[in-house]
């Protein structure tokens, strides 16, 4: 009888709750829907200023500089804080709708709006700034150690790097590349730091982390195109020739140049794909963390006790995919750099000898 009774208890409060949910749904619709996009977007994009986080109404975050140039008008150098909130300062203001949303643009007399000659230290400028100068540290660090005691190993951060280092160019750049190997060692070694640390500043959640560098694709089209041009303004005369005049029947190369055809479009995919590669992986591992952290404010703006349930779950994922991307975040520059480095070996071959 009193199962029966607890049961009847557990019916009523899933129907009060079920009752429930519409009326909370109609309140919180009154208010402000949700925007998942928006969420998801806004922490993987760029921005005039650096997000740290958000005490009840109030953001804290760290003001950057906006430099533009105006057609008319000439340079003008601002704080982020005088364009907070949809505010125009001197004529200029960041744009809430397309083709220039979220960009700052000027606005003429005439009301026309214009996209100046921008120029401004945005949040992926600083964590550029700030990684380039955390590899010089470790460059310049490992110099000045072995220029004081040549024969004695660093210890401690500087003997971890050293290992790093080590293991990259006998593991991955020597075998690659071949004989002349350090030639290319400072290039191969530099994009490697260079990658893994901005991954590893990407997921970290607080200053000076955050920022998804790795995940613009401009950056890793940079990267893409510097590969690029060690791979081909430095092959060999042997490189050039099996790209236009492979060992292949002649058929095939005249009267249609179709294997020269096909050499000369790999070219140009061997860098798309370490540009797309290191781009899509590291912005689907930031933007699935952000979609399970969507999750919960959607069931929440639904019910708060059924956002209350899912956000336990919600929150185990996105802490597991915080440390799968740790993995990730040293397999993307491992990858980059010994593809490069394939790459680069490919276009050093030697004249082939005939065998007699």
């Amino acid at each position: 009888m009193n199962n029966i009774k607890y049961r009847g208890w557990k019916i009523v409060l899933l129907l009060l709750v079920v009752c429930l949910l519409p009326v909370h749904a109609a309140e919180t619709a009154e208010k402000e829907p949700f925007n998942a996009g928006e969420f998801v977007l806004g922490h993987v994009t760029d921005s005039y200023s650096w997000h740290v986080t958000k005490v009840g109404e109030t953001e804290i975050s760290i003001p950057l500089l906006v430099i533009v140039r105006s057609p008319e008008r000439g340079w003008y150098a601002f704080w982020s804080t005088n364009l907070n909130e949809g505010a125009t300062y001197e004529g200029f203001k960041i744009a809430a709708t397309d083709p220039y949303k979220k960009k700052v643009v000027e606005v003429l007399p005439n009301n026309q709006v214009v996209r100046p000659l921008d120029i401004s230290i945005t949040k992926n400028v600083a964590s550029l700034l700030i990684s380039a100068i955390l590899v010089l540290w470790i460059v310049l660090s490992l110099a000045r150690h072995y220029k004081k005691a040549p024969m004695k190993a660093p210890k401690g951060i500087l003997g971890a790097i050293e290992f790093i280092v080590i293991f990259v160019q006998d593991e991955v750049i020597k075998p690659c590349v071949g004989k002349d190997y350090l030639r290319y060692s400072p290039y191969l070694l530099t994009v490697f730091f260079f990658i893994l640390i901005n991954n590893i500043l990407g997921v970290i959640p607080i200053f000076p982390g955050g920022a998804n560098l790795t995940g613009n694709l401009a950056i890793t089209a940079v990267l893409a195109v510097c590969t690029f041009f060690a791979v081909n303004i430095f092959g060999t005369r042997e490189y050039w020739k099996d790209i236009f005049w492979p060992e292949v029947p002649v058929w095939l190369k005249v009267p249609i140049p179709m294997m020269p055809f096909l050499e000369l479009f790999g070219i140009i995919t061997k860098p798309m794909a370490l540009m797309v590669r290191l781009f899509a992986n590291m912005l689907a591992g930031h933007m699935i963390a952000m979609v399970f952290m969507a999750i919960i404010f959607i069931f929440g703006s639904v019910s708060p006790m059924l956002g209350t349930g899912v956000s336990v779950v919600a929150i185990f994922f996105a802490i597991f995919m915080n440390f799968l991307e740790l993995l990730v975040v040293v397999i993307q520059a491992y990858v980059f750099t010994l593809l490069s480095s394939v790459f680069i070996g490919l276009s050093r071959i030697e004249p082939h000898k005939k065998e007699h």
